[in-house]
């Protein structure tokens, strides 16, 4: 009961935070469609090492991005970055038939 009101409350006097994860396939487009999100606008991007973090901001929901590389040697390490994720996007490129 009081965890619900708590978020109550807070869903009414703030912003509600989501941690949302992307994976896919390396050059799927994932920090094309997060920088889309963050600025508006598509950039120029490089291949993905690691990770990129953004916050996007909408309506009352305050989305903590999180876009993982997905190189070959990089995917292993996806499922540590599962905890305390609310939402997983997978990432495909559809133009791209041969994978």
């Amino acid at each position: 009961m009081g965890q619900w009101l708590a978020s109550a409350f807070k869903s009414l006097l703030g912003k509600q935070e989501v941690r949302i994860l992307m994976v896919g396939l390396d050059a799927a487009g994932k920090t094309t469609i997060l920088y889309k999100l963050k600025l508006g606008e598509i950039v120029t991007t490089i291949p993905t090492i690691g990770f990129n973090v953004e916050t996007v901001e909408y309506k009352n929901l305050k989305f903590t991005m999180w876009d993982v590389g997905g190189q070959d040697v990089l995917r292993p390490l996806w499922r540590h970055y599962y905890q305390n994720t609310n939402g997983i996007i997978f990432v495909v490129d559809s133009n791209d038939r041969e994978r």
